[in-house]
């Protein structure tokens, strides 16, 4: 157990979202169903487990056959209400995440943020004329009825071996894991062998109608800046300035130990909001470094990083994205629910 000396404040968590879940389960609280189809991303637990790389992998496979939007509540932005993500937003009015999606793909896709689902779905769907609709980070949002539910699990740190809160970090009990069609167990070693993957698929204990998948993080060859790029492989000649505002650097952090040793490492909470104080930091410890030097980040931190103007033709990212075993036949089931429906 994480934090063990705070179990009796679980069991007070877990009464008051067993109690909620049950109103939904038994239709006292209202749950509102969409003719249009709904994909839900999400996890149990707090912190990340891979969801924004699977929204973009799933917003890219749909966009293809599909009109499809992407609506999140839009964390860490200051701004209220409903919006839709185009050239004039930023992270300041629609979230990091949303920014960050469209950064990438631009307008292949509507990209919306609301704090309040339902209203915020149903304006998408009637207004952008929408055959799909994903739900960024909304297992727990019981408000929506989505027809296909997606619960995200890192193989790290999976959700059956963790707590509910305080104690652990489950945001609602492990039975909950139920209600998800597929489980996807992110970021995989590479190696993962037969016997693991079964070790995974027993404990999860998947139900008649549930499909188990296991997904990698794949980092791009490139790292990118303003206006130009940089093969990951000249890494090694460089003194890097790494800053991370995101849930679990440490993926990251062992990535690009395999290319570089001269790391420092300034690590913020997640979706941090970069302050004038914060750059100071930034700028003071990248001038420490030697002759040759770069700063790094990721791709969602970058957004929020770039608006700075004296950082903006410093800071390279490193976008990532989702590799999945069995691929074909996950592609499949995501489009044979939406073609259905």
């Amino acid at each position: 157990m994480k934090r063990w000396y705070l179990y009796p404040f679980s069991l007070g968590y877990h009464f008051v979202t067993s109690f909620r879940n049950l109103m939904y389960d038994w239709g006292i609280s209202k749950s509102t169903k969409f003719k249009t189809p709904i994909i839900n991303v999400g996890n149990l637990s707090v912190g990340g487990s891979g969801k924004s790389p699977m929204v973009m992998y799933l917003a890219e496979l749909l966009s293809k056959h599909y009109r499809t939007g992407v609506l999140s509540r839009g964390y860490g932005r200051l701004t209220k209400g409903y919006a839709i993500t185009n050239y004039d937003s930023n992270y300041k009015t629609v979230g990091d995440e949303a920014m960050q999606l469209f950064e990438r793909f631009k307008n292949k896709f509507v990209i919306g943020v609301s704090e309040e689902r339902v209203p915020g779905a149903k304006k998408m769907i009637d207004n952008m004329d929408l055959n799909v609709l994903l739900l960024d980070d909304a297992f727990q949002h019981r408000a929506i009825k989505a027809g296909f539910n997606i619960l995200m699990t890192d193989y790290n740190d999976p959700y059956f071996k963790d707590y509910l809160l305080p104690a652990g970090d489950l945001r609602e009990s492990r039975s909950g894991a139920k209600r998800a069609q597929i489980v996807m167990v992110s970021k995989c070693p590479d190696d993962l062998t037969e016997e693991k993957k079964q070790y995974f698929i027993s404990r999860i204990k998947p139900q008649h109608n549930q499909k188990v998948f296991f997904s990698s993080i794949r980092y791009d060859e490139n790292i990118y800046a303003h206006d130009q790029f940089l093969p990951d492989n000249n890494l090694s000649y460089y003194d890097i300035l790494l800053i991370t505002g995101i849930a679990n650097p440490k993926p990251l952090l062992n990535h690009l130990s395999k290319f570089s040793q001269r790391v420092k490492h300034l690590k913020f909470k997640d979706h941090h909001n970069f302050s004038d104080q914060d750059i100071k930091e930034i700028v003071a410890e990248y001038h420490k470094l030697g002759e040759y030097k770069l700063i790094l980040t990721t791709e969602k931190d970058y957004v929020r990083l770039k608006t700075f103007d004296y950082l903006r033709d410093l800071v390279y990212y490193w976008p990532i994205n989702v590799h999945i075993e069995k691929k074909e036949e996950f592609n499949q089931t995501i489009l044979d629910y939406v073609g259905k429906n």
